[in-house]
């Protein structure tokens, strides 16, 4: 029914009379066919008048900053990198190549940031994590002295917040994609090609495995281990730790199979009740 005069299909029966192309991924086929009629925008390769570098940092070939960018001591940033206007840079921070940091990203001393990142508006890389001790009452603050390393191509989304470890790091695995609103906890290690969909929290100290996916308004508990392969549905609280390969679901997260069959007899309870007492 589709107006469209042109579409892309995964088998020649679903052509009808339309013209269109036959492949066997269409929805990555049109991600290549936007790639073509959108080329990314080509940035003038300019160092801005108003940017603020310190004279102990490196820059390299072909690297644009915008205005009012701060680059603070001993931090290198490679080759073909984009850091846009107002920016923060600190201290002993590496931005790997071909890397682009969108304008208002704040990344704190330490941080690593490996080849082809993507780091959008308002992210805050390296801020100290929720570390406390309570001493008779009193909050008593644990020094956070770890890192941020995000390995290459990663894609972090706007207005996350990923905490340095409070020893050692905290680890973005390599091709994992964050969206929006995300909380990473202190000394996390997120392993490679994991999908983070929008206002997940993952508490301290938990390891993900590869290829996780985690839906939006997915909430981990500290110190748990999740396997490789692992769905989470949206709105899971992931109390335990979990063996990959399995999707789960609910308030504590269980195998999804689980989870509906205990919601379809709380159903079946609620509808008997309303009928005995009509």
């Amino acid at each position: 029914k589709t107006k469209s005069s042109a579409i892309l299909v995964k088998s020649a029966e679903l052509l009808g009379d339309k013209s269109g192309i036959v492949v066997e991924n269409p929805q990555l086929a049109m991600a290549k066919t936007l790639e073509l009629f959108f080329p990314k925008n080509i940035t003038k390769k300019t160092i801005h008048p108003s940017a603020n570098i310190s004279p102990n940092s490196r820059i390299g070939n072909g690297v644009s900053i915008g205005p009012s960018v701060f680059i603070m001591s001993n931090s290198v940033i490679k080759d073909g990198s984009y850091i846009g206007a107002n920016s923060f840079i600190g201290e002993n921070v590496v931005v790997g190549f071909d890397s682009v940091i969108h304008p208002n990203v704040s990344v704190y001393n330490g941080t690593f940031i490996g080849d082809n990142v993507i780091i959008h508006s308002g992210t805050v890389i390296g801020c100290d994590g929720f570390g406390y001790v309570i001493d008779k009452k009193s909050n008593y603050k644990i020094p956070q002295t770890g890192q941020v390393e995000i390995k290459n191509n990663v894609e972090i989304g706007s207005n996350c917040s990923i905490d340095r470890g409070t020893i050692g790091k905290t680890v973005i695995g390599e091709g994992s994609k964050l969206d929006n609103l995300i909380q990473i906890a202190h000394n996390v290690k997120i392993g490679k090609n994991c999908l983070i969909a929008s206002q997940v929290g993952i508490s301290g100290s938990t390891f993900i495995g590869d290829s996780c996916t985690f839906a939006g308004q997915v909430g981990v508990a500290g110190h748990l281990k999740i396997g490789s392969d692992s769905t989470f549905a949206a709105k899971s609280g992931v109390t335990k730790s979990h063996k990959g390969g399995k999707t789960y679901a609910g308030f504590p997260a269980r195998k999804i199979r689980e989870h509906n069959k205990s919601q379809a007899i709380l159903n079946k309870i609620g509808k008997d009740y309303y009928k005995i007492n009509k």
